[in-house]
């Protein structure tokens, strides 16, 4: 079964999952030739190990609460908080408790 990606205009819920957190799994929300748009469950514990995008992109953390480091710098993001950064710059997450974040990214520099 293909997996939607919603189209131009669609409306997208970006709502926090509550008790199905823990059941669901990352997804690509919309995807186009220069940018995708991701919801990343990580459950307590798991991480997303450092790596680096070509694009720039954005990371919001929609419930529980993740580690974001860059380098040494580690802050603590929770509902409601975003990160920016540009591309080519290593970064890493781990959640500290069962968590989904909201990603964006620039597939292409223009």
């Amino acid at each position: 079964m293909a997996i939607h990606h919603a189209l131009s205009g669609e409306m997208i819920d970006i709502r926090p999952l509550g008790s199905a957190l823990n059941r669901t799994r990352t997804s690509t929300l919309y995807k186009t030739q220069h940018l995708e748009v991701f919801r990343m469950v990580l459950l307590a514990g798991k991480e997303m190990p450092e790596h680096e995008v070509v694009g720039e992109l954005t990371v919001q953390c929609l419930e529980g609460s993740v580690e974001f480091s860059i380098g040494t710098t580690r802050d603590v993001m929770r509902p409601g908080d975003l990160k920016c950064l540009a591309g080519g710059i290593p970064h890493a997450l781990r959640a500290l408790e069962d968590s989904s974040v909201l990603v964006t990214l620039l597939l292409h520099n223009p």
